[in-house]
């Protein structure tokens, strides 16, 4: 007995039934020509019988929880032209970026570790490791890791023709090899700055029979923002093109390098410091979108208020507000308090809070 599957049967009534209309059109003299409507019946079976694209559901590639220890700094750019857009209409990316970039907030909670995972179950391909974590800051570092700029990691093959390519992990940290078999979520090694990074992350890159998959929205979506989707991750992750890195309180002006770094995380600060400042580093920032901030002594006095508008987008963004120490009024011990807010219209896409003790 043979047994057929749904597709072949309905492959075969296709056929059956486009044999019924032929002959029907030699009995009434229609003008069809035999040729071409035998060249369709052919094209009919055959698309019929074709697979469709055999898409695995793929988890988040890093070990944290997005929205609390880390976030999408960057989207895969989907427009061909110089111009780059993400799949959600937004500027959170940069021309040619073909992946997506897991960020951790600085290099503090990089040396602690934050695992990197299989997205899905596979057969490692390929692996380097060896590459230093550095974090490029002018051509000269760019020019450095030429030919490495994917760091270390590895590529994966998921199977059916879909491959992931996983960048930038920390030096030494990665515990797979060519031709081991991986489970997903199993450890590939730990999120680092290897290769062509301004900041700790892990990069993914999807590929479907070799090209570029966004994973927000799948392998069969046109190019642009404006396209249908069919995301191929396993559970829904939320597009938030604008949102909080860090924030805290520092004793002089910070930059984004000691930031990044991870200064400036303490609490407890002395009460001689030189100066108290409150700072909020985020992504995605718009041009007219507006800062307020708030920094309150002790006793509930507002010591500095600022409401600014900023002029230029950045996907990456650092402002404080502060007060320089005055001998003549020397900081009050006890808990200061700030507060920000970033608004972009009658909307508040960010909302901070923090506390800093003056001992």
């Amino acid at each position: 007995m043979i047994i057929l599957s749904k597709k072949h049967i309905s492959a075969t009534l296709l056929a059956l039934g486009l044999t019924i209309l032929l002959s029907c059109a030699r009995d009434t003299g229609a003008k069809t020509p035999l040729v071409e409507a035998n060249t369709i019946a052919q094209r009919l079976v055959q698309q019929a019988a074709a697979p469709s694209v055999n898409s695995p559901k793929f988890g988040q590639p890093i070990d944290c929880t997005l929205g609390k220890d880390c976030f999408i700094f960057h989207y895969v750019d989907r427009d061909p032209s110089p111009t780059a857009v993400d799949f959600g209409c937004g500027r959170q990316t940069y021309n040619g970026h073909d992946g997506i970039d897991f960020g951790i907030p600085d290099e503090k909670t990089m040396a602690k570790g934050v695992a990197v995972t299989a997205s899905a179950v596979g057969k490692v391909l390929r692996v380097r490791d060896g590459v230093v974590d550095r974090r490029l800051q002018n051509d000269t570092d760019k020019a450095n890791i030429a030919g490495t700029e994917c760091g270390n990691g590895m590529v994966i093959d998921h199977g059916n023709g879909w491959e992931a390519q996983y960048c930038h992990l920390r030096q030494g940290s990665v515990v797979v090899k060519p031709g081991m078999q991986v489970e997903k979520g199993a450890k590939l090694g730990m999120v680092g700055t290897s290769g062509m990074t301004s900041f700790p992350h892990v990069h993914v890159t999807f590929r479907y029979q070799g090209k570029v998959v966004d994973p927000f929205v799948g392998p069969d979506a046109k190019q642009g923002c404006n396209t249908a989707r069919n995301p191929i991750w396993d559970k829904p992750i939320d597009y938030i093109p604008t949102g909080l890195i860090r924030a805290g309180f520092a004793p002089k002006p910070p930059d984004m390098n000691a930031v990044w770094q991870g200064q400036f995380s303490e609490t407890q600060l002395p009460a001689n410091s030189p100066a108290l400042l409150f700072w909020v580093q985020s992504y995605g920032v718009l041009k007219g979108d507006r800062e307020q901030y708030q920094l309150f002594a002790p006793n509930g006095q507002i010591i500095a208020t600022q409401t600014k508008e900023i002029q230029a987008p950045n996907r990456a963004w650092l402002g404080y507000i502060g007060k320089r120490n005055n001998t003549n009024s020397p900081f009050s011990p006890g808990v200061w308090r700030a507060e920000y807010r970033l608004m972009r219209g009658d909307r508040v896409l960010l909302e901070v809070k923090r506390e800093a003790e003056l001992r």
